[in-house]
């Protein structure tokens, strides 16, 4: 959907785009286990980051067990979230496994279209 609205005499425009959910499992490194204190900083610097790229952090949770965190995040599109992840990736402190997911609608819609 395209809303365009007028504010004084500039024109805006909004483009509405269904998000893309994302899960990201993900595992520290040596290095990412040996900053740990900038774990906070860091996390604020990803949700900056996803925002940027059009993406929300939806949640992030700390977890012990296979893995060490585990995030919630909303981006646009595949292309998107692969630019996220690998960028994230290189500044070397985290691995992740990501598992593209859908919500009770978005599978409610896929499975009515079943032939």
């Amino acid at each position: 959907m395209l809303m365009i609205w007028t504010y004084g005499h500039k024109y805006y425009v909004n483009l509405l785009v269904n998000m893309s959910h994302y899960i990201l499992l993900l595992n520290w490194t040596d290095q990412g286990i040996r900053n740990v204190k900038d774990t906070i900083k860091r996390a604020d610097a990803f949700k900056s980051y996803l925002e940027k790229k059009g993406g929300k952090l939806t949640d992030i949770f700390y977890t012990f067990g296979q893995y060490d965190l585990v995030l919630i995040v909303e981006l646009p599109n595949d292309d998107e979230a692969m630019s996220v992840l690998l960028g994230t990736g290189a500044l070397g402190n985290i691995r992740s496994t990501t598992l593209k997911a859908f919500n009770l609608e978005e599978t409610r819609r896929i499975v009515e279209n079943l032939k």
